[in-house]
């Protein structure tokens, strides 16, 4: 049995979280590997929904989950979620979530100055959720993290934190903003530290058993390929690598454990925050995708920005992520339109491409070029089998997995877990 990662192919918010719902419970375990709380998830069981956003999807059907390192944690908004989950029915324990102990912290100092550059950037904000993500991962790779581990180590705790300060205290200062006491940190950390240790494992050998005793482990990433720290639209990306390699680096395995690579992929396209995006409408019909697709961010309840797909960089996010099949999600958005169009191409300069620039300038200068398909005007909410789809609905399908180069291996139809039309079951490769 295959082990399975999923990452979004497009900017985020693509309908992970009802994807990975669905696959967790053909899982043994389930495996967050990056990014932090400024991603979520929203899982809709029964009469329930829950909103995740540190929390692999698995907590809630008691599925063995894991956060990685590859994920930066804010050991207060952690503890928050287990208590919302809690309310909701969910019981979180030690026994059914693992912290990886080499996870690096998000500390109050890294939202405040998150929030304090974005002001100062003004019109040149790249949109973070000013949750601290960006600056925890700067600590991370400069070296000078407060990571899980250190909460168990006060003496080391109280150097670090020091050593840290002189770093951002003086960026604090160049923003206008006061220093933060040491002291204060310390005694916050040292406070949340017996909450959030009884989680902290070495999660690489949990992984290392996994793989020996041949468990199928869904790996869940957060965000989508055009945000990727290296691969996306730079510098409107968030701070970590969102596509599947990351899987291995972030939960402490090796890249051969990483199967079917799954990339979420909505019938249309969405963006939250600043930053290029090709096929956007600002039209009645960008007005009415918003409206039906109900597109507000779960975590910060932004309003996302749409507009028709996007074939060009679905395509290029599959061939950067070795991404092996797609679930389709909200088909059902489209059901009104009389006509859709698809991105096939962009125009730069006069020339036809195939690919979306890394250049900021080159991104903001491409102009889509459309392909019309004709809508099928009849609902296919709630359908189950490909008999249930109008046939422009089949031939809508068919033409985005010729122009994306990937098969269709799942396809959603409503927000509800059963609505899932399986083509291609990832755990059985």
């Amino acid at each position: 049995m295959a082990n399975v990662a999923v990452v979004g192919s497009q900017w985020g918010d693509e309908g992970k979280g009802k994807i990975v719902d669905w696959l967790s419970e053909r899982a043994d375990m389930v495996v967050r590997f990056q990014g932090g709380h400024n991603a979520g998830h929203t899982l809709v069981i029964g009469n329930n929904t829950y909103k995740l956003s540190l929390l692999p999807s698995g907590v809630v059907r008691g599925k063995p989950s894991i956060i990685g390192n590859g994920v930066v944690v804010d050991p207060w908004a952690l503890l928050d979620e287990i208590k919302r989950v809690a309310d909701q029915g969910v019981k979180i324990t030690p026994d059914v979530l693992k912290l990886a102990d080499n996870a690096v912290l998000i500390l109050p100092l890294h939202r405040t100055l998150d929030q304090a550059r974005e002001v100062a950037a003004g019109s040149q904000q790249i949109g973070t959720t000013g949750r601290g993500i960006g600056p925890a991962y700067e600590d991370k790779t400069a070296r000078r993290a407060i990571r899980v581990c250190d909460l168990a180590d006060p003496p080391a705790l109280a150097a670090k934190v020091e050593r840290l300060l002189v770093h951002h205290n003086a960026l604090l200062r160049g923003v206008g903003h006061p220093e933060v006491n040491g002291a204060e940190i310390i005694a916050q950390l040292n406070e949340v530290a017996p909450k959030i240790l009884p989680f902290a494992v070495p999660v690489w050998e949990i992984m290392a058993e996994a793989r020996q005793n041949r468990a199928r482990v869904l790996f869940e990433g957060a965000q989508g390929a055009m945000l990727d720290v290296d691969h996306g639209t730079y510098p409107y990306v968030t701070s970590s690598n969102t596509v599947s390699g990351q899987a291995a680096a972030g939960s402490g395995i090796g890249p051969g454990s990483i199967g079917y690579v799954l990339g979420i992929t909505k019938a249309y396209t969405t963006r939250v925050g600043s930053g290029p995006f090709p096929t956007e409408l600002t039209d009645q019909t960008g007005q009415l995708l918003g409206e039906r697709g109900r597109e507000f961010g779960t975590v910060t309840g932004r309003k996302r920005r749409c507009g028709w797909f996007d074939a060009v960089m679905v395509r290029q996010a599959i061939k950067i992520g070795g991404i092996t099949g797609i679930a389709f999600t909200k088909l059902d958005v489209l059901d009104t339109l009389p006509e859709l169009k698809i991105c096939v191409a962009y125009e730069l300069n006069g020339q036809r491409i195939r690919r979306l620039p890394s250049s900021m300038s080159e991104q903001a200068a491409v102009t889509p070029i459309y392909e019309t398909l004709p809508g099928w005007q009849t609902s296919t909410q709630g359908a189950r089998s490909w008999a249930q789809l109008p046939a422009d609905a089949i031939k809508y399908i068919r033409r985005v997995e010729e122009l994306i180069e990937a098969p269709v291996a799942l396809l959603s139809t409503s927000p509800q877990r059963e609505d899932t039309i399986l083509v291609r079951d990832p755990f059985a490769d």
